[in-house]
């Protein structure tokens, strides 16, 4: 007889973690709607459960009439002690031995005034500190092990849920088919994922619960707690050690962007301190110097004759930027990215020890191939390692499609040369149109304003966010083409295929977000010919011309518009959006009852966390270190916006970890990956594009030959410099598609050339000589400087700290020496027992002969 017994919803509680009989932890849930019309989805369902079972998984299903709409499946999923230890063997997961007996010399100096800083002991360090070895089935009792469903943290239960799970077919017929992904991909389960162990703002009742989350966000994700330390062994643990060395990655970073901030914090202040040593920017706004000297048009036809007094205040602006203190900080950056870069090799070192991620080998990534290439590799090949066939891709197939995925990734590079083209063409074409509206706008007659817009103003902020537009769309497009040819060249493992996707969306992002600056620092000002003889574009726009002051300070506007513009999108994106997407999907769940809400709903209503999603998180982060790093010379409190940016940037990542995606897979990874090498990459990269941003963008070196070689007079000094620094023109010789339609008596533009009516007219001077002279000096003396200190740097700073290096030894050491011990006592009780069997057995047959043995 079936006795059905009615639970009363209202006293059973479903905000839980475990099974009905309140025992089994549930380690994984699948959700799925049973529609009417998909048999097809049915089966596959049924198929794949019963091989779940097979596997050893237990499953419990939640019906759809128990769901907050009636309309959803929930299959819960535990992993017994026998699989968790079988896979736990397979994956070679390291597990405690020993407790660590080696002393830990913490205390600092003074360590009282980093209090303020820190957070309770229990957060810090949610569990002992032990010594570790791979885990192995027969020797069970040589670990450890004081409750089997404990033993193994709840990331570690589903790493190995989400591993049976890709592996799992689902079809009779076609045992290749198999793997949550593609039943996720084809609809037949909505859903995949681990369960958060409690909700957010308060603790589990449950007294067997951890309730990691809540004291995640408690100490962690909470925007007050933006001047404390993170609880990086709290993270690794709730969500494994991928996700937990990203968060240890970010935090150092802008750890070591402090010092950084701070340098260019005094240069801008020393730029502010020493305004009244200015003297050029004296002579421009000097109504004798500068309001006497008019300059030929900076466009054809539409564009007047201009006094260079005009140019006043944007030649004071970019002495804030311009200065002495800008070289030394230029090569302070040089010397700081290299010790950023030791310093986070000696930090991620001590991780690797500390999460049991010395041994982790690139053969322990090949028993986690991807499931997609063991799929649609169907060819088999002996692996001579092993000596076992291994699915492989045929070298012909592998090169068509690399050479297929490296045309796409270029045809889409050239996609943004042309439209940075498109910009530059738009910045000539509209400059001209600006110069004509502006000369009789009523903006000219305010007080405060009216000298600031100007048409080279309004030129570049228009063409900058017009820029940033191209770069949002572009990107979103890219992304998706991105991920589409690198599935099309079939990596074989995980860690394979984010490094491919790694670079082939930096070389993208690359070319995409830094493509403006580099134009405004390296190209705009430096092919515009002399008048009488202008250069254009395409044979129609006259190319751009720099201010008297140099290009560095519209280098500087590029810079702030891309860089904080794409940080508050970012910001934006990342905290809002997944915000109203949970507020949209749970607001009729909010009324209900906690108890009826279940923690299955709870967390199958957040937003998943893509398996990617990490990936966007790094390359926001590693974009933003180029623009620090590769023009920090012409702006230095880019680092102190970089700085507030990622304060904001690691709570509200650790804010939407926590409340507002399900809970990741955890992952296992022994580095930062490719990111390694596109931060060392960028690094070098940045000393010469500083050393040219110097030279060639910036009016420093000019400014010095006329300092100590130029100037007349007994004394070094800046008086005469502008008059020095422009050549004179004969309007006569304008030809007429470049006069402009005033008249009126210039015979001034900027370069060193010699003035009309010389020999050599119109042709440069030895002074242009001895500057280009000089700055080809500045850039192989900065250059050289700088990476004899980077290398002599990286010598000295061992990438392995010295004690971690001890703690390695002495973990290795007591493995051997437990394990020979282990195997000892082993031997000696098999012995023991074997000399009593044959004892018994000797006696046995003494006592059948009728004899008397003496043994």
């Amino acid at each position: 007889m079936l006795v059905c017994v009615q639970v009363d919803k209202q006293q059973q509680s479903k905000d839980s973690v475990y099974f009905r009989d309140g025992m089994r932890r549930i380690d994984f849930v699948l959700s799925y709607i049973d529609d009417k019309d998909g048999e097809k989805k049915q089966d596959r369902r049924k198929e794949f459960e019963a091989n779940l079972k097979k596997a050893g998984l237990e499953l419990e299903t939640e019906d759809k009439s128990e769901s907050e709409d009636g309309r959803t499946y929930f299959l819960k999923i535990h992993v017994p002690w026998e699989v968790l230890a079988t896979y736990a063997d397979v994956l070679k997961i390291k597990v405690p031995f020993k407790t660590n007996d080696i002393t830990d010399k913490k205390d600092m100096p003074m360590s009282w005034l980093c209090t303020p800083y820190r957070l309770p002991e229990h957060v810090m360090q949610p569990e002992p500190d032990y010594f570790t070895a791979t885990f192995d089935k027969s020797k069970t009792d040589f670990f450890l092990i004081e409750d089997k469903e404990t033993f193994f943290p709840p990331s570690t239960r589903n790493r190995i849920v989400y591993y049976i799970l890709s592996r799992c077919p689902y079809s009779k017929e076609d045992k290749d088919k198999k793997g949550i992904k593609r039943l996720l991909n084809n609809g037949t389960y909505a859903a995949a994922f681990p369960l958060h162990d409690s909700r957010y703002w308060t603790r589990s009742r449950d007294a067997k619960c951890e309730s990691e989350r809540y004291a995640l966000y408690k100490y962690w994700a909470r925007f007050s707690r933006f001047y404390k330390e993170q609880p990086l062994n709290l993270i690794r643990k709730y969500y494994g050690e991928k996700i937990g060395i990203y968060f240890a990655w970010l935090g150092f970073y802008t750890e070591m962007l402090t010092y950084a901030a701070v340098v260019g914090l005094l240069c801008f202040i020393y730029g502010v301190a020493s305004f009244d040593e200015n003297v050029w920017s004296k002579e421009i706004c000097n109504k004798t110097i500068g309001g006497q000297i008019v300059m030929c048009p900076l466009c054809d036809k539409k564009c007047g004759y201009w006094m260079l007094s005009t140019t006043c205040s944007s030649s004071w602006q970019s002495y804030l930027f311009d200065n002495t203190a800008t070289v030394f900080f230029a090569i302070f950056m040089g010397i700081w990215v290299t010790l950023f870069l030791e310093f986070w090799k000696r930090r991620q070192a001590r991780l690797e020890y500390e999460w049991d991620l010395v041994d982790m080998e690139e053969e322990q990534q090949q028993l986690q191939l991807r499931p997609e290439y063991e799929t649609k590799c169907t060819h088999r090949r002996l692996n001579r390692v092993t000596q076992e066939m291994e699915p492989y891709l045929p070298l012909t197939s592998k090169c068509a499609r690399s050479v297929l995925s490296g045309a796409t990734v270029l045809f889409w590079i050239s996609l943004i040369i042309a439209s940075i083209i498109g910009v530059i063409a738009y910045r000539l074409a509209v400059f001209a149109a600006f110069a004509s509206i502006m000369k009789d706008s009523p903006t000219n007659k305010l007080d405060v304003v009216g000298s600031l817009i100007t048409p080279q103003l309004a030129t570049s902020v228009t063409a900058s966010c017009i820029n940033f537009v191209i770069i949002m769309i572009l990107n979103f497009l890219y992304e998706r083409v991105a991920i589409k040819i690198t599935d099309m060249e079939v990596p074989k493992t995980h860690v394979e295929y984010e490094n491919k996707l790694t670079v082939k969306m930096f070389l993208f992002q690359f070319v995409n977000y830094y493509s403006s600056c580099f134009y405004v620092a390296f190209f705009k000002g430096k092919f515009v010919g002399y008048p009488g003889d202008y250069a254009y574009m395409f044979g129609k726009w006259r190319n751009e011309e720099c201010e008297p002051g140099g290009c560095l300070i519209e280098l500087t506007t590029q810079l702030v518009i891309v860089m904080v513009g794409k940080q508050v999108w970012g910001n934006i994106q990342e905290a809002l959006v997944p915000w109203l997407c949970n507020w949209w999907v749970s607001r009729s769940a909010r009324n209900h009852p906690e108890s009826l809400y279940s923690r299955w709903e709870q967390d199958h209503d957040l937003q998943s966390f893509s398996q990617l999603g990490l990936f966007y998180e790094y390359l926001e982060m590693v974009i933003q270190f180029g623009f620090i790093t590769l023009f920090v010379a012409s702006f230095p409190l880019a680092p102190l916006l970089a700085l507030m940016n990622n304060i904001l940037e690691v709570r509200v990542d650790a804010w939407k970890f926590t409340t507002q995606f399900r809970r990741p897979v955890a992952a296992k990874v022994h580095n930062i990956g490719a990111w390694n090498e596109i931060l060392n990459m960028i690094a070098v990269f940045s000393v010469v594009t500083n050393a040219f941003i110097v030279s060639f963008t910036s009016d420093m070196i000019p400014r010095l030959v006329y300092k100590y070689a130029y100037h007349q007079g007994n004394e070094s000094t800046m008086e005469g410099y502008i008059n020095n620094s422009l050549s004179v023109f004969n309007i006569s010789k304008f030809q007429p598609e470049n006069r402009p339609d005033d008249g009126e008596n210039p015979d001034w533009y900027r370069d060193y050339r010699y003035p009309p009516g010389h020999e050599k007219q119109y042709t440069h001077t030895m002074q242009f000589w001895h500057i280009l002279a000089a700055k080809l000096a500045f850039i192989i003396i900065m250059e050289h400087v700088v990476f004899v200190v980077k290398f002599f740097v990286a010598w000295l700073i061992p990438d392995v700290p010295s004690d971690v290096k001890a703690r390695i030894k002495r973990e290795r050491y007591l493995i051997q020496e437990y394990l020979h011990n282990y195997e000892l006592e082993k031997l000696k009780i098999q012995l023991s027992q074997n000399a009593l069997i044959f004892s018994h057995v000797t006696s046995e047959i003494c006592l059948h002969k009728g004899k008397v043995c003496i043994i």
